[in-house]
């Protein structure tokens, strides 16, 4: 999982993107208490303070504007609530973030936007941050990230079964904008055919192709089947469309039964895009760094519900 709201903010303040916090005067009070913890206006009001300008851009008038800045309030107060849930987990958790982890992940951030330290700091004092307040974001991102993976890592078991299938699914899709050239044997059905003659046709094909090599499919392809040409996208029924995107260029296919019976398939080739197409081990560390963050994401809002569920919580207008 990546530190996103350190990313947001330095790429944008490294750009300028950032609006100068509100200097207006803060009048004080709780707007959430969560358990016996309160949040405050100034919290609040510190948060949204680098999403106004967007917020604000563009707005036509008076009622606008305010309906856009109650949602902001209304979805940046849940944000902080969450924190405050999970800043309660970790005290039960004894799960703490120290000086050092805080100062490697800013140094980190700081060389990921290729700035100095002085340029770092300047950035993020500009948009009216101070130090401390900028180290205490960062300590509640790396907490959030400590306490999830100890809670929800072990929930989640990326296998080789699921990377692969994944892989499968991808390349059938790339696959179905090309044109593809391929050849079949095919055992004809009746209409309306039993059951009993399904199976025998099926038992058959399955003789036929445990003799099949690339070499001799034509031959046998002459007298019941022969060469479909160059076919596109929906140019066969669905089910043998997803047959042939599933065969790499001189692979045979198992029997499989379509509208009018049962055919054996010989991709012969394809016309363009396999070159774009990675390897499974090219692309087998990627897929499954996705599908870890996914499945971590989806897990993190279990565990976060679960958190509200059993808290007493208390937003105030």
């Amino acid at each position: 999982m990546k530190h996103l709201l350190l990313g947001v903010l330095l790429a944008a303040a490294a750009a300028g993107a950032l609006p100068r916090a509100a200097s207006a005067e803060v009048i004080e009070r709780v707007v959430a208490v969560v358990n016996d913890d309160a949040i405050l206006l100034s919290d609040l009001r510190r948060r949204a303070a680098p999403f106004l300008e967007g917020v604000l851009t563009g707005t036509s008038g008076e009622l606008d504007r305010a309906t856009r800045l109650k949602e902001l309030y209304r979805r940046l107060l849940q944000q902080l609530v969450d924190e405050e849930l999970v800043e309660q987990a970790a005290r039960k958790m004894h799960t703490t973030v120290g000086a050092r982890e805080v100062d490697q992940a800013i140094d980190n951030v700081r060389r990921q936007n290729n700035m100095s330290e002085e340029q770092f700091w300047q950035a993020v004092t500009a948009q009216g941050f101070t130090e401390k307040q900028y180290r205490s974001d960062v300590r509640k991102q790396l907490l959030r990230l400590k306490v999830i993976n100890q809670r929800v890592r072990a929930r989640v078991n990326i296998t080789e079964d699921v990377i692969r299938d994944t892989y499968d699914d991808r390349v059938r899709e790339a696959r179905r904008s090309q044109r593809f050239r391929a050849a079949h044997v095919f055992s004809p059905l009746p209409e309306g055919a039993s059951a009993t003659e399904v199976a025998a046709a099926l038992a058959a094909a399955r003789e036929v192709h445990a003799g099949l090599t690339a070499d001799n499919f034509d031959a046998t392809a002459e007298t019941t089947g022969g060469d479909l040409g160059w076919l596109d996208q929906g140019d066969l029924p669905g089910e043998l469309e997803e047959v042939l995107l599933g065969l790499d260029a001189g692979q045979i296919s198992l029997p499989v039964r379509g509208p009018a019976g049962v055919h054996i398939f010989l991709l012969r080739e394809r016309q363009k895009g396999d070159a774009a197409i990675p390897s499974y081990e090219d692309a087998k560390a990627d897929i499954q760094r996705e599908l870890l963050d996914t499945a971590m994401a989806k897990q993190e809002r279990l565990f976060i519900e679960g958190l509200r569920r059993e808290a007493i919580i208390e937003l105030r207008e």
